[in-house]
């Protein structure tokens, strides 16, 4: 295998690295090379930084105090030990810790920064980072203790401790383990930090930026299985398909709803279950309006995304060294506002989907609305069938609106009000990632709901998409026709969710999604 390793390789260069890359990297292990281009741009951003710092020049955080000591100066023979103290005081954070998914992105995204050759660190120090990932040697960081300016500076100081054979590492449980130990275990030498090492390692958004991204993808999939399940319960309540017709949104483009009504347009064709119950001449809005509703979600993640793939390859320090113009200049990279809004933006479209899957389910449920037996029971009074899981959904639904307020219109004044506002992005992820976690939930309670709420319909067919769902489902959870605990079977669903197999069951009928 040759210096650039093989196609297989993740290569981050500064320039393109991928959301999808970074999930290989931190979920799937796959392999980090640091190509040749990108040790050349560092090690010509180190030769300016080491130019300036031997003229004599004042060069944050390289020969400065930080924050508000930015303008005390430090006595050359000092400089290691700056970023040694800077690392180490910055280290504060506290709470559970990040999953080791997380942390990798996070190592990976600050590579990726390093690899455009702003951040005037060591060749050394990169290797360093490509070894822990390919080990792997996970640090153990604490989820509490980023503002998301100047950057994630408490987490990502738990991971330049463990750089340098301090702190902790993450055992395969999620135990914490001695860091030193753990780096020679794996045949890794602590590296000691020269100048500017410290502040290159911990000023970006790199934290926020992986949990959000994480988060996104599986959004993104989740939006899928929504789509799938909507037609679920359109068909079993006979939904009326004009609403989907391709002329309504050819009327109005957005791309999200359009995507969206094709979707359901493909998920609910055949069968026979089409205008088979009586109603009026218009269904609900939850049914009726579905493509508009999880079309807006959609056009909220492709923004997300936009911003993310920018944020990924983006360079996030204080200052920025151009070595081609052999100038270092101070910026506000750091601050974390726009990968906060748009997870803010993210949880708000979960809120809004949980919303839209538990109104389908109460349509599901309630007789009134369903024309199907009170909560889809085999014997309604004997026993209670479904009606706990909508109880729950609420439940759900209810967390996940306390979650959608947006943590960006917060803000906390540190460091002396120097720092005086603060884009609070990893509350941002975090709610974000949490978010998603429950909406997984929310939406296995609508699929198991919409499946039996087909057995009802029976001896009409569902429409070939959904007769493909029906069957996964049936083969993990039988019909509800006696009392029994229901928390088994949602989570049963949830983990078909959660692996993608209610997606790629429909997709292997109609089609990508």
């Amino acid at each position: 295998m040759g210096p650039e390793g093989s196609p297989l390789d993740v290569k981050p260069d500064g320039e393109g690295l991928t959301l999808e890359q970074v999930a290989q990297v931190a979920r799937e292990g796959a392999r980090v090379v640091l190509p040749q281009k990108a040790r050349r741009r560092m090690a010509d951003s180190r030769r300016a930084l080491e130019g300036m710092l031997r003229a004599g020049e004042t060069v944050y955080g390289a020969n400065t105090g930080f924050g508000k000591l930015a303008d005390t100066r430090i006595e050359p023979e000092k400089t290691e030990e700056l970023q040694r103290r800077l690392v180490l005081s910055h280290a504060a954070g506290l709470g559970e810790p990040l999953p080791a998914e997380v942390v990798r992105a996070a190592m990976l995204l600050r590579l990726n920064t390093f690899a455009k050759g702003h951040s005037a660190v060591r060749v050394a120090l990169a290797e360093t980072l490509v070894r822990m990932l390919n080990a792997p040697v996970t640090p153990y960081v604490h989820s509490i203790g980023s503002l998301g300016a100047s950057g994630d500076l408490a987490p990502l100081s738990e991971i330049a401790l463990l750089v340098q054979g301090r702190g902790l590492a993450m055992a395969e449980d999620g135990r914490a383990v001695d860091g030193r130990r753990a780096l020679l275990g794996a045949g890794i030498e602590p590296l000691k930090l020269a100048s500017r090492e410290g502040l290159g390692l911990i000023n970006g958004t790199q934290v926020m930026t992986a949990a959000g991204a994480l988060a996104l993808l599986d959004l993104e999939h989740l939006l899928k299985a929504e789509l799938v399940t909507t037609a679920v319960v359109a068909d079993a309540l006979g939904a009326q398909r004009s609403a989907y017709d391709k002329r309504v949104f050819e009327a109005r483009p957005h791309p999200g709803a359009v995507r969206s009504a094709d979707a359901l347009r493909r998920m609910l064709k055949g069968g026979d279950l089409d205008h088979s119950l009586p109603k009026s001449l218009q269904d609900a809005y939850s049914i009726r309006c579905a493509p508009q509703i999880i079309g807006a979600s959609l056009d909220a993640a492709a923004f997300a995304r936009r911003t993310f793939e920018v944020e990924l390859n983006s360079a996030t320090d204080n200052p920025l060294m151009f070595p081609e113009d052999g100038e270092q200049v101070s910026g506000g990279n750091f601050h974390g506002e726009p990968v906060a809004q748009a997870l803010d933006l993210l949880s708000i479209a979960i809120a809004d989907l949980a919303t839209l899957s538990e109104r389908h389910t109460n349509r599901l449920l309630n007789p009134a609305l369903s024309g199907m037996p009170s909560f889809l029971a085999s014997e309604p009074g004997l026993d209670s069938g479904l009606m706990m899981a909508q109880y729950t959904a609420a439940a759900l639904v209810e967390e996940l609106r306390a979650l959608a307020r947006p943590a960006t219109v917060d803000s906390a004044s540190t460091s002396a009000d120097q720092e005086d506002h603060v884009s609070l992005g990893m509350h941002s992820a975090l709610k974000a990632r949490r978010g998603v976690e429950l909406l997984r939930n929310v939406v296995a309670i609508e699929l198991v709901s919409g499946i039996q709420a087909l057995d009802f319909r029976a001896p009409k067919r569902p429409a070939a998409g959904v007769a493909e769902v029906y069957n996964l489902v049936r083969r993990i959870v039988p019909f509800y026709n006696d009392d029994r605990p229901l928390n088994d079977d949602l989570m049963r669903v949830t983990e078909l969710l959660r692996i993608g197999e209610v997606v790629r069951v429909a997709e292997a009928r109609v089609g990508p999604l």
